[in-house]
């Protein structure tokens, strides 16, 4: 292992960057110091860790929620144009099923039968429309979706079908089919289609052990034996160990994750309307999530994401409709959630709109509608549930004044909190032609100018009303690589992007008086964890997000960093301008019981471990402790379904003492637990 000291360590990494970029080195070891005697007065609030789910991509449906069909009502209009070429790209047989009167995703068994198909209007077991199957003598007709099933944790397949007779035979299969060339049989069931009332006929496919090989995709058929007429509505396939619908794999990683806290928001908030997602599941209209072009099906719901919160242990973040939502609506939505989630639990945080200021949200206000809008719908959450937590929209770090000024100007009290969010393109860089180590230490300084600039935020509501009666929510924290999605700068799911989210929640920690919530983006997908080919995974920055969750803390404790420096000029469009930004970021807290002391430490150095004393009186000499580290040989690498566990924390044990020396590795994040007197 290669260990630089004092100013060759720092020395290799700027020249490395690039002009705009100026280093501040040591001359010998790094050094920490933690003052165990001075605990600060505040809790660290568990809410810092919380994190954020959304229907986007595939984070609900074909994600955490276990259905494995895509449009299983049959429906029209649920994908935009830009979703539907993609689609098409990637499966070209879709345009001759359009034709042949097939909803999307869904193929026809056997293309060469023709037009065996019609949509029936006005006869439908959910929404509107059923799917005629028209079955052809001596043969069998149908359709097909290709599905991944995780047939490495589970074999049994439940499922349902809504079926309405109109003549001929009453035979119908049901069955799993590989994809391997063969189109072997995996698994079927046969189902008897006699009555001429809508009726839900269950099923049941158990494939046989290996059946399927890894990352192999199969096809769910449909079909109805010889002469059949039937409509059909309303299709389910679930695994056989779906936890209330639930994807176990999902809610195990995510209790892994030790999140508190779960945003329910985002974009689609304000065309949301919650009564369309509860009440029996069949009867649940699909219909267009308009914020992201894809289908909402409605089968995750409020009492679906309430379960999900139980699950894992944490407690529900809800953003209300203040697009084209009522306040009326709203305030039934706050009654109707403390009725339902864990026996009657009222008090809980509440996120009145989501990004107002975006004209891309359904409904926003102009500036001069803001304050109203907010204050209105306050007053009726308020009167049904006195005791609610509420966030109003608040704007970025970057730009806030202007927004923020008309929030702060209603009545004290009408919210607890204005919340902030922070996306940024890493690529986007004011430097032209900039070298890949300077993007990438660009990124990991922008938690220290986000630390300046939440400071600034919190000095605007000091001279506001508010004082004293409003902290910020910083609801929604990214880094997205840019619109081609390369790998070779830090993002979300990659290393370097979970070296900038544990510096984001050191920061976090720091300025956690004044900014007491935070939802990383997400829980599921971006940040956090992803389902692909029916295997789940997670991304580096989920492990980081556990290990601050997981940790026992109680209050920070005061610590002095000497580990050299670097300044950015010229960096990330949003913050270009970073001076000053450590190289080791520490943080440092005691447990409740004063017995433990955690220490984070970010190395964001990207040359050099660096080797560091620490000091640390009135620990005991000659103490064993541990530590966590996560790194990796490439910043730009992550996980993925093909290697789920390519980076992960490693753990090994610690000689400590009230001096002892350890060395941190470069673009690496520690957690070091130690015993105190």
């Amino acid at each position: 292992m290669k260990v630089l000291t004092g100013l060759a360590a720092f020395a290799v990494f700027s020249m490395s960057a690039a002009a705009q970029m100026t280093s501040n080195p040591i001359q010998g070891d790094a050094s920490i110091q933690i003052d165990l005697s001075r605990p600060a007065p505040e809790e660290i609030p568990r809410t810092l860790f919380g994190s954020f789910l959304e229907p986007i991509g595939n984070s609900t449906y074909n994600g955490l929620w276990a259905e494995l069909l895509e449009n299983p009502s049959f429906e029209a209009g649920l994908w935009d144009a830009g979703h539907i070429q993609g689609m098409l790209q990637a499966e070209p047989e879709l345009v001759q099923a359009s034709a042949l009167g097939l909803p999307l995703p869904w193929l026809p068994l056997e293309a060469h039968q023709g037009n065996r198909y019609e949509f029936r209007y006005g006869d439908a077991a959910n929404s509107s429309r059923s799917l005629e199957l028209m079955g052809v003598p001596g043969q069998q007709t149908g359709i097909v979706q290709r599905v991944y099933l995780p047939a490495q944790r589970e074999l049994t397949y439940k499922g349902s079908i809504y079926v309405k007779h109109l003549s001929g035979g009453t035979a119908m299969k049901l069955s799993l089919v590989s994809r391997n060339g063969m189109h072997a049989e995996l698994a079927s069931a046969a189902i008897d289609a006699r009555a001429d009332t809508w009726t839900k006929l269950p099923f049941t496919l158990t494939l046989q052990d290996e059946a399927l090989a890894p990352l192999e995709q199969a096809e769910f058929r449909i079909a109805v034996e010889g002469d059949a007429r039937v409509l059909i509505d309303q299709v389910s396939l679930m695994p056989a160990d779906a936890m209330d619908g639930l994807d176990p794999d999902m809610v195990h990683a995510a209790q892994d994750m030790h999140t508190p806290l779960v945003r329910f928001g985002g974009n689609f908030t304000s065309g949301y309307h919650w009564r369309d997602g509860i009440g029996p599941i069949d009867k649940r209209v699909s219909m267009p999530n308009v914020a992201w072009g894809i289908p909402e099906y409605n089968t995750f719901g409020t009492d679906e994401f309430l379960r999900f919160c139980e699950l894992i242990h944490a407690e529900p973040q809800i953003a209300l409709n203040l697009g084209s939502g009522t306040p009326e609506e709203a305030a039934e939505w706050v009654r109707y959630v403390a009725e339902h989630f864990q026996a009657k639990h009222s008090g809980l945080l509440w996120e009145m709109g989501n990004e107002l200021w975006g004209e891309w949200n359904t409904g926003w206000p102009t500036l001069d509608e803001l304050a109203p809008r907010t204050l209105a719908f306050s007053r009726a959450i308020r009167a049904v549930d006195p005791t609610a937590r509420l966030i109003a929209t608040g704007q970025d770090p970057d730009r806030f004044e202007q927004w923020n000024e008309k929030q702060l100007a209603n009545p004290v009290g009408t919210a607890d909190y204005l919340s902030t969010h922070f996306v940024e393109t890493t690529s986007d860089v004011d430097l032209k032609k900039p070298s890949r180590a300077f993007v990438t230490a660009a990124t990991l300084a922008l938690p220290i100018g986000l630390e300046r600039r939440l400071a600034m935020m919190r000095d605007q509501i000091a001279g506001s009303p508010q004082r004293d009666k409003m902290k910020i929510a910083f609801t929604e924290w990214l880094y997205v690589p840019g619109s081609d999605h390369a790998k070779n700068v830090p993002q979300y799911d990659n290393f370097a992007g979970a070296l900038t989210t544990a510096g984001t929640l050191n920061m976090l920690m720091r300025s956690s008086s004044f900014v007491p919530i935070s939802d990383m983006t997400g829980i599921i997908e971006f940040g956090g964890i992803w389902k692909k080919r029916g295997v789940v995974y997670r991304t580096p920055a989920s492990y980081v997000l556990g290990m601050f969750g997981g940790a026992a803390i109680d209050r920070l404790l005061p610590v002095k960093v000497n580990s050299g420096s670097y300044s950015i000029q010229n960096g990330s469009s949003r913050i270009p301008d970073i001076p000053d930004v450590p190289y080791l970021d520490v943080d440092a807290a005691v447990s409740k019981d004063g017995h433990t002391v955690s220490v984070f430490v970010v190395n964001r150095s990207q040359d050099a471990d660096i080797s560091t004393m620490l000091h640390l009186p009135g620990l005991r000499a000659g103490s064993v402790g541990e530590a966590q580290t996560l790194s990796s040989p490439s910043i730009y690498a992550g996980n993925d379904e093909e290697q789920p566990e390519a980076i992960t924390p490693q753990t090994k044990t610690v000689k400590a003492g009230p001096a002892f020396k350890y060395i941190f590795p470069r673009t690496s994040f520690t957690v070091l637990t130690l015993s105190v007197k």
